[in-house]
């Protein structure tokens, strides 16, 4: 099975370490863990290279060629698939 290399943004790393840090506060500790644990092994899931995925509907986002795939029908996590 192919991969693909993920990298992983500092902004996109801070915004999952914001929302963890959110449920966090609200005294859900493991749940906070567990949540960004799972967006991690999401993220890996998309280096899968036999899986291609949809060009963002936002124009702008279109045109630069960003690819977008929805997270838990609430988050949206927007990426460049290349082949290399």
């Amino acid at each position: 099975m192919g991969r693909r290399a993920i990298a992983v943004k500092e902004t996109a790393a801070d915004s999952i370490a914001e929302v963890a840090w959110y449920i966090e506060s609200k005294g859900l500790i493991v749940t906070a863990e567990h949540f960004a644990d799972e967006v991690y092994d999401y993220l890996i899931k998309l280096a899968d290279s036999r899986r291609t995925h949809a060009i963002c509907r936002e124009p702008e986002r279109a045109l630069l060629g960003y690819k977008c795939i929805s997270y838990k029908k609430k988050y949206t996590i927007v990426f460049i698939e290349t082949e290399e």
